[in-house]
């Protein structure tokens, strides 16, 4: 009778909470349309324009256009600039206009505010997603407590080309790992109340492709099949606006032709109607005015109308909008339907963050000076950096260093540089307040002396540092040698066409080594490096990305053994710029490579396997896998498979792996990835210990998109992976069996508005 009761009153309260909702979105909708039904069109204009805010030399100033602009409703939002004193000065300006409608304040809040957090490609590389969200959720109690609602994150794109610098602010290589990161960084900065004040919109970019431009040229253009584009580049998109992502940015590029900012199949079409999401959508850096150079509109009124019929709500920093559309919608070849939209969807985003009711919700200056760079935001900060370290290599287990060690020589001109140790795109982070290699490695032994040559800068082909840092390792019974890619060198049009180290620091590797004395190598950079040409001559090396504030202690902690690596790869390092683009999810072609068969697909220079595979990390202690197997040999469509194997640590330190699994459907309609990644679990095991580790495979889990581009799972034989890295696996096999004999299941019909001329249900189980 008490079950009953409890599962009555469960429905109770879930009924109540969605009336409740339910409410709420309906007086929601009814003061935006109040609102709306008594603006100009100018004014309405205005809530689309997004401006870039300037900054003096004591702190943001009034914006370019001073108040009148904002005072006659003609601004939105601004971009670029924060500070809680600062955005509540303006939001009094804001109020006194006519309709008093609050300003959106934005900025890239990526990876941290104040307290900065390891890039993101190296918070992928921790496969944690919750301490993933935690970061979010740090960045955004920081970054609104400074006057900020809207950050342009997370960036979401695949990226399979090492070249391409923003690589840097991604997830990697794989749809899976990035769809899971993606929804766990809009959770941290949405939160679970949106107009709660230390919760931010979110923005999912670039929609979409952006990763994939050619050549690893920033701004180049993508040419997408479209079944490649569904299975791999939008998945992390629809796992964003599944978390409730507010907020969507449109990509630079094109795909197939046809720019996205003037894309009406792939924003109004494919993400509003297809996918029925109804959030922001704003343009990239001046991306509404770039149709012209790209070749579809004649002139930036065209370029505007272009946009805003596509479905792009904000024009960040253009002015089109503003200054060029009215006309175009008072003679008609610009539907007021579309403006008002647009202009529905600004004013619900600042009603849904709670700024009309408080516009000055984001503006505490006391909340501000108590929560930036808190203490227990760093002690997070540290603690996600040590996860996202990955120990590529440890022969003759070279690492963990003793702390007894007399001299120890920190090499390289990063192991001083803290601009670099904090990353690219480090909104209101001071290097000043970041710890380097240098100091992190000081303060974890205080007791041995710490010698620092300079070496080779990143950036120059000057070699006169080279005779010091050999005289110092000469000197030394170890040499930590920190070497990669300042912060310049990677991110936004730091693009690379080639993947080594870059300067004079490839010979002062060599120069070092030739010391004769132990070297580890601490690899600092955006993006995976080719390092083949020391790769295996040197005893360990750490990929240590650019980790943030706490990235010298984080190092140290590892170097150490303070903190046992459990980083992996969520990128594949290639052995030479030559491989790229290079992912482990790739098709098998017709001769896949055999080594002693000529016609093949491989080079005849170099292998044509990796240098480290995705999902590749090592540990202090050591794992080994058995006892793969299956809950049955056979399931349906309707079934689920539990996939176990137990895992044991068989090293004498406790440790944390990164359990992965992978599948590969053997025979398809379309042809199918080697592997692909459909789970991972993040396990701790005491020396000795023993875990079995469970993964449940659905329909979902096998599903692809066909020819027709609906999501389909086809009956057939599967194989399952599970181990360490995408290639350190063991394997089973089980097939997919389907007695109604169908041939293929269509889980979900994508029906695009400019494709097909209806949509059918989604979910439904059509047999063909």
């Amino acid at each position: 009778m008490m079950a009953r009761l409890s599962i009555v009153g469960a429905a109770l309260i879930l009924s109540v909470a969605s009336a409740a909702a339910q409410a709420t979105t309906s007086r929601a909708a009814r003061f935006v349309d109040s609102l709306l039904a008594r603006m100009t069109l100018e004014e309405k204009l205005g809530q689309l324009t997004q401006l870039p805010g300037r900054w003096g030399d004591t702190g943001p100033v009034v914006p370019e256009g001073g108040e009148g602009e904002i005072r006659r409703g003609q601004v939105g939002s601004f971009l670029g600039v924060f500070g809680a004193g600062y955005t509540r000065r303006m939001q009094e300006v804001a109020l006194q206009s006519r309709h008093k409608i609050p300003l959106l304040f934005a900025h890239d809040v990526i990876h941290g505010f104040r307290t900065i957090f390891p890039v993101s490609i190296a918070e992928a590389a921790s496969w944690d997603p919750q301490a993933v969200e935690h970061a979010a959720r740090i960045a955004a109690i920081e970054a609104t407590a400074a006057g900020l609602h809207w950050t342009f994150a997370p960036m979401v794109d695949i990226a399979r080309d090492a070249r391409w610098g923003r690589i840097v602010e991604g997830a990697g290589e794989d749809p899976y790992l990035g769809s899971i990161m993606a929804a766990a960084r809009v959770r941290g900065f949405q939160g679970t109340d949106l107009s709660a004040p230390n919760t931010m919109l979110a923005t999912a970019k670039h929609f979409v492709g952006y990763g994939a431009a050619e050549g690893g040229r920033d701004y180049n253009i993508a040419d997408i099949p479209e079944v490649t584009l569904r299975d791999i580049y939008l998945p992390p998109f629809h796992a964003a606006i599944d978390a409730g992502a507010g907020s969507v940015m449109a990509s630079f590029n094109e795909v197939a032709g046809e720019p996205v900012h003037a894309s009406e199949r792939l924003i109004d079409g494919l993400l509003r109607a297809e996918w029925g999401w109804n959030g922001v959508l704003v343009s990239d850096y001046t991306g509404v005015l770039e149709l012209i150079p790209h070749g579809v509109a004649a002139d930036s009124a065209s370029a505007g109308a272009l946009a805003l019929r596509a479905g792009v709500d904000v024009d960040m920093v253009s002015r089109i909008y503003l200054n060029k559309l009215a006309p175009l919608v008072r003679s008609g070849r610009v539907a007021m339907r579309d403006v008002n939209a647009a202009v529905r969807r600004v004013l619900r985003a600042k009603y849904d963050l709670g700024l009309f009711a408080d516009p000055f919700r984001y503006s505490d200056t006391t909340r501000e000076r108590q929560t930036l760079l808190a203490a227990e935001h760093r002690a997070a900060a540290r603690a996600l950096a040590r996860k996202a370290i990955v120990l590529l290599r440890n022969e003759g287990r070279a690492l963990p260093l003793s702390k007894s060690l007399g001299t120890i020589a920190v090499i390289g001109s990063l192991a001083t540089d803290a601009r670099s140790s904090i990353g690219n795109w480090s909104a209101a982070g001071r290097a000043e307040e970041g710890v380097t290699v240098l100091e992190g490695i000081r303060r974890a032994v205080p007791s041995a002396r710490v010698v620092h040559a300079r070496g080779a800068d990143s950036a120059t082909a000057d070699t006169s540092g080279f005779a010091e840092a050999v005289r110092v390792a000469r000197d030394a019974d170890v040499v930590v040698l920190v070497v990669g890619e300042h912060q310049e060198q990677s991110a936004e049009a730091n693009n690379r066409a080639f993947l080594g180290l870059p300067g004079a620091q490839e010979g002062l590797v060599r120069a070092v080594r030739g010391a004769g004395k132990p070297v580890v190598v601490v690899l600092m950079g955006g993006r995976p490096l080719a390092i083949s040409s020391f790769a295996d001559s040197v005893p360990a090396i750490m990929h240590a990305w650019y980790l943030g504030t706490e990235m010298g202690n984080a190092v140290a902690d590892v170097l150490f053994g303070d903190a046992n690596p459990s980083g992996k790869l969520p990128v594949t390092i290639p052995r030479t710029v030559g491989q790229v683009p290079l992912y482990y999810n790739h098709r098998n072609t017709g001769r896949p490579p055999v080594a002693n068969q000529k016609y093949t697909s491989k080079y005849i220079d170099v292998p044509w396997t990796p240098l480290y595979p995705f999902g590749h990390g090592l540990s202090y202690t050591t794992f080994a896998y058995r006892n793969l197997r299956l809950s049955a040999a056979a399931m349906r469509p309707s079934d689920t498979l539990i996939v176990s194997v137990d895992v044991t640590n068989t090293g004498d330190r406790v440790g944390d792996e990164i359990v992965q699994l992978y599948i590969r459907d053997e025979v398809g309609t379309l042809t199918r990835p080697v592997k692909e990644l459909r789970g991972f679990r993040r396990i701790t095991l005491q020396p000795g210990e023993t875990q079995s580790v469970s993964f449940a495979l659905g329909s979902k889990d096998l599903a692809f998109h066909d020819a027709a581009l609906d999501l389909v799972v086809e009956p057939g034989f599967f194989r399952v992976y599970v181990g360490s890295s995408s290639e350190r696996v063991e394997e089973a096999r089980f097939e997919l069996v389907d007695p109604r004999r169908c041939g293929k299941r269509v889980l979900r019909r994508e029906v695009p508005r400019f494709t097909w001329p209806a949509k059918s249900r989604m979910g439904a189980v059509i047999c063909r």
